[in-house]
């Protein structure tokens, strides 16, 4: 199955961002504004992907500087996505980042279950580094929630003699589960709600539905392992003080 450039194509979309557009501006929902702008933007991102992308898989050297440029660009948004401003911090969440998506990465292609070249590096470390970034900005959203709307019981904890590593990390685990649960509630439904986006890429490229099958399960079973290793990453970060936005760093002083 491929999707062909032309005017059915064109129609298409412009119907998809009618439709989704005014039934925003229908139910008055603040995103209604950003549907055709993020439909523009991800079609032209798209587009300069596409030609990149054809280089890139070209030479092993050249997908690793491409994965670099990704993992780059997930960790600004992220930063941007919880209010990390320093250098510090930003580099923090890099650190999580990687804490998550390169043991996953290592295991796949040191093991020789998918070969270490460019075709498979780029989707795939694509695919992982995408999930950390989504992990990170969950751990830090929903736990700089948890630090601000809890400094008396961060203040209560340093009364009774604790660090503030216990504190933090007391906090924070509250909540840090969450940021794992969407991807565990896919793999476990996976097939039966959903075929996830690597089972139909493969499917879609002339693989057959046991070649997709084993490339979904290695995929979501990575990101699981991968999102573990992010959030615990972060938590730890968070309670050494590196992984905070300016305004916690501030409240938290030890």
């Amino acid at each position: 199955m491929t999707v062909e450039l032309g005017w059915q194509l064109g129609l298409a979309l412009v119907l998809l961002v009618g439709l989704g557009t005014g039934v925003a501006l229908w139910g008055r929902l603040p995103t209604a504004k950003s549907i055709p702008w993020v439909a523009l933007r991800s079609g032209a991102q798209l587009l300069a992907v596409s030609l990149i992308v054809g280089v890139a898989l070209s030479e092993v050297w050249l997908a690793l500087i491409f994965v670099s440029v990704m993992f780059t660009i997930g960790v600004f948004t992220t930063s941007r996505r919880t209010g990390l401003r320093t250098w510090r911090s930003r580099g923090a969440a890099g650190l999580a980042m990687l804490a998550g998506a390169l043991p996953v990465l290592a295991i796949i292609f040191l093991t020789g279950t998918a070969p270490l070249n460019g075709p498979a590096l780029v989707p795939i470390a694509s695919i992982i580094i995408g999930a950390m970034m989504t992990t990170q900005t969950l751990v830090g959203r929903r736990g700089f929630a948890e630090l601000r709307g809890n400094l008396p019981e961060y203040a209560a904890y340093l009364s009774l003699g604790l660090e503030r590593t216990y504190a933090v990390h007391a906090i924070v685990s509250h909540s840090l589960h969450e940021a794992v649960i969407p991807a565990l509630d896919q793999t476990r439904t996976a097939g039966l709600v959903t075929l996830p986006g690597a089972y139909v890429g493969v499917l879609l490229g002339g693989g057959s539905p046991l070649q997709a099958a084993a490339a979904q399960v290695l995929v979501l079973v990575g990101i699981n392992c991968g999102h573990t290793c992010t959030a615990v990453t972060a938590r730890w970060l968070m309670a050494r003080g590196w992984l905070l936005p300016p305004d916690l760093r501030e409240r938290l002083r030890p």
